[in-house]
């Protein structure tokens, strides 16, 4: 008897399918730095600097190891130190509030707005101290949040922004990239990302000469010259190779965003009535890093999902301020209830440039059909 075949599994994103039309491309970029044997911050790190602040409308851009790494050299070229306090999201994941305790400061939390998951503008103001240096804030699952609003804010009370960029690259707000509207903006090049490396990766972007320069000798080192250092630097290096294959996929972040928003509104036009979609606004651009519904029958439609092989994933399940890690903080349940509230109703289905409509449709009449049972 002959095996039966697997049912093929609907995954959260396919980086395969992705690479098959560019692998040509990228194999002939390999083969080059392979030859060349430059494989630290060469010509392709050079061009990649010089073409995302060209795409983002910044002055500046400086490639880094991680996302991670672009917001811990944010605070550290900012100054933020111990005994500092910066401004956060506890809706996101670690890496936001983990890099504020990599300088000895304090995260100190912001609940956020019902509607569009990021942090509530509102609410800013009351936690502000003596002792607040700086805000992070989060472009959570590609939608940018109020930057307008916060600006007015860090300039009443003198504080830098930094922009959490790594879920919105090619995001706008206000006809303006995120990325160019903080002190610092940060960004991810980990594979799945809307712009995805084929490893680590990462970047900062500044309007600032000054924290451009900063960042640069941060992320070797300390270095000013040949083994000459003026303080403690870092090892945060964009290899050539990536940067290689980021350039590369560049040239199609445009056409990949536009799928996603095209798929973002299949999954909308048949769900809205029965969970809630992501919002959309007008003076906004949403990239759908990720497309996270929310619903109180969440567990339901996730069984559903799985029995029919569509892959689903929970973003965050635990926010923040409630995870071990952050214990020290002294928060407890619900201190932040929206962030709480969120954590148990929003899932994320598949969305990625490569997906068929009549996937997302099927995948969408999945979840209609749950609530007709």
């Amino acid at each position: 008897m002959a095996p039966i075949a697997e049912k093929k599994i609907i995954p959260m994103l396919d980086i395969k399918a992705q690479h098959e039309p560019l692998k040509d491309e990228i194999r002939t970029a390999l083969k080059e730095i392979l030859d060349s044997g430059r494989f630290i911050l060469g010509k392709n790190v050079d061009s990649l600097e010089s073409e995302i602040a060209s795409y983002l409308g910044a002055n500046h851009a400086v490639g880094l190891a991680s996302g991670t790494d672009a917001l811990y050299l944010s605070l550290r070229a900012l100054d933020i130190k111990q005994g500092d306090e910066v401004i956060t999201t506890p809706f996101s994941f670690i890496a936001t509030a983990e890099a504020i305790t990599y300088v000895g400061a304090k995260p100190v939390f912001v609940d956020i707005d019902n509607d569009t998951l990021n942090m509530d503008m509102a609410k800013v103001e009351e936690k502000i101290t003596k002792n607040t240096k700086a805000i992070i804030v989060v472009h959570l699952f590609g939608l940018p949040a109020d930057m307008n609003e916060l600006a007015a804010i860090a300039k009443k009370y003198n504080l830098k922004i930094i922009e959490d960029c790594a879920q919105a690259f090619g995001a706008k707000y206000r006809n303006a990239s995120v990325g160019s509207l903080g002190d610092c903006g940060c960004f991810s090049f980990y594979p799945s990302k809307n712009l995805g490396a084929y490893g680590d990766g990462g970047m900062l972007t500044t309007n600032s000469p000054d924290i451009n320069e900063k960042v640069r000798v941060l992320r070797n080192h300390g270095t000013v010259g040949a083994y000459k250092h003026d303080f403690i630097g870092y090892n945060s290096r964009l290899d050539e190779i990536q940067a290689a294959i980021l350039r590369i996929k560049l040239r199609h972040i445009d056409e990949y965003n536009g799928r996603r928003q095209q798929i973002a509104q299949i999954y909308s036009s048949l769900l809205n009535d029965v969970v809630t979609c992501p919002v959309t606004m007008d003076d906004r651009t949403h990239v759908f890093h990720q497309y996270t519904l929310r619903s109180s029958q969440r567990d339901m439609i996730a069984q559903a999902l799985q029995e029919n092989s569509v892959s689903s994933v929970v973003y965050y399940p635990l926010p923040m301020h409630l995870q071990v890690a952050f214990k020290y903080l002294g928060h407890k349940e619900g201190d932040f209830p929206r962030s709480e509230a969120a954590a148990k109703e929003v899932m994320s289905i598949p969305i990625y440039p490569e997906l068929g409509t009549d996937t997302a449709e099927f995948i969408a009449k999945t979840i209609v059909q749950t609530f007709k049972k």
